[in-house]
């Protein structure tokens, strides 16, 4: 059984049945099934069911937002958000997925050539996480649908309701018995499905150690991965940037979704000549965060999504005082029913200390004072994580500097980082390997098969 609570007043919001034994079996039966008749549907078939999917999410944006707040404490206007990006999602791989799928010719040694197709390989296992329900699993889903593959889905147990209301989205939009699947089990269950013949890859997005696990399993059954792990992204600000507008955006960054989004940026790595200005600027904005009730409109953060959640960060801050760290402002837990705590700034963390190695996944932000461009760069490389990163800086040489020499999937150049439908998202080190989104996270989860042609021969040639 799986309950959700909600984070804002510890009530119980719905409670879920798991599903045993005989379950799993009949949904594996059902996936391959579904896979051997959609891997043949015409590409028109595809782009039309994923148009009528994001007109069944359009119609119903305030329900599905409603949900996800009531079960993991994002504020509303977010949540609406969040939805909305879906719809982009599935109408960008409806408009873009055919010409994705696009075969490529090449001419092959001795006058043949050769076609290069990209074709479905079967049931994709999703294992994913509770800070973004939807967008997480459209990451994988559009593309899968395009591809000509089939979803099964293991969502976070605190989000269920999210789960069970992306497979009502699909049955409303007319998707064919099987071709998605959300599967309410537990953690333990994932290593025998990893293992079934029929799934043939999985996709994780949560912490290093889920992703250890999944990785385990799915080397052991010789099956392809992609992780989407932890980040602690750094925001870098030098001399010639937006002071203003960067810091702005810092704030932005450390209390969307409570701070717990992996991409957001998490330690502030500030020039010296403007580290005053932007400390100052920062500090106001942190401070003038409005906390209060996730649904109402002008609520700039909520709680956490539990309390355990809460505790994890508050613990985490403690660690880093002990540690050396100076704790600014907040940081604090409020007293009230729900997974409630305020933003906080630290400084001075010793770059060495445990903390400073570790992703806090909530809304607390280490600010450091670097003398210089190297010095920022070696600062931003210094952990084990790879996700995402930011600079703000107007001189070109910086900027190429950045793109080359910061070790991370992503960098926004005086921007918040998101991701978005077009462009490749994931990253490296610890924060994970394999790409999602774009043509890139579809054919992650394809076989790029090669057509030979040899030379045709004339007779008496």
């Amino acid at each position: 059984m799986f309950t959700s609570i909600n984070p804002a007043t510890g009530e119980t919001v719905g409670t879920y049945h798991e599903l045993d034994a005989d379950g799993i079996e009949m949904a594996l039966a059902r996936a391959e099934a579904a896979f051997r008749a959609w891997r043949d549907s015409p590409l028109e078939k595809r782009t039309e069911l994923l148009g009528r999917i994001a007109d069944a999410w359009e119609a119903n944006k305030r329900h599905l937002a409603e949900t996800a707040t009531k079960e993991m404490g994002k504020t509303l206007a977010s949540a609406v958000a969040e939805v909305e990006k879906c719809i982009a999602g599935f109408r960008h791989y409806a408009k873009n997925g055919p010409g994705y799928l696009e075969p490529a010719t090449v001419r092959t040694a001795g006058g043949g050539h050769a076609v290069a197709r990209w074709l479905p390989m079967g049931p994709v296992l999703a294992v994913m996480p509770w800070n973004f329900p939807y967008w997480q699993v459209v990451r994988f889903l559009a593309p899968t649908i395009m591809a000509g593959n089939v979803g099964l889905l293991k969502h976070a147990s605190n989000v269920q309701g999210c789960a069970a209301l992306i497979q009502q989205m699909m049955s409303a939009a007319g998707a064919p018995d099987g071709l998605f699947q959300n599967l309410p089990i537990k953690s333990d269950k994932v290593s025998a499905i990893i293992a079934d013949r029929r799934v043939v890859a999985v996709t994780l997005t949560g912490s290093e150690g889920a992703g250890a696990q999944v990785a385990q399993a799915a080397g052991r059954a010789l099956k392809k991965v992609v992780l989407e792990l932890g980040g602690s992204d750094p925001l870098i600000v030098m001399p010639s940037a937006d002071i203003d507008l960067a810091a702005k955006t810092a704030v932005t960054a450390r209390v969307q979704n409570a701070g717990q989004s992996c991409i957001c940026a998490k330690r502030m790595i500030v020039h010296a000549e403007v580290y005053d200005a932007f400390l100052d600027r920062f500090e106001a904005g942190m401070k003038a965060v409005k906390i209060g009730d996730p649904m109402e409109g002008d609520t700039g953060m909520g709680p956490l999504s539990s309390a355990a959640q809460r505790d994890a960060v508050l613990e985490q801050v403690a660690r880093a005082r002990a540690e050396g760290a100076t704790l600014r402002f907040g940081a604090e837990k409020l007293a009230r029913e729900g997974a409630w705590m305020t933003p906080g700034v630290l400084t001075d963390m010793d770059p060495e200390s445990d903390v400073a190695k570790e992703e806090i996944f909530g809304p607390v932000a280490a600010v450091y004072k670097v003398k210089d461009i190297d010095a920022a760069i070696a600062l931003a490389n210094d952990v084990p994580y790879g996700l995402g990163s930011s600079a703000w800086t107007n001189d070109d040489a910086e900027i190429e500097r950045f793109a080359r020499d910061i070790q991370s999937g992503m960098t926004a150049i005086n921007s918040l980082l998101a991701s978005t439908p077009e462009a490749p998202f994931g990253g490296v080190k610890l924060s994970g390997h394999g790409r999602e989104l774009g043509p890139w996270g579809m054919h992650e989860f394809m076989n790029l098969k090669a057509v030979m042609f040899g030379k045709d021969v004339k007779a008496g040639d």
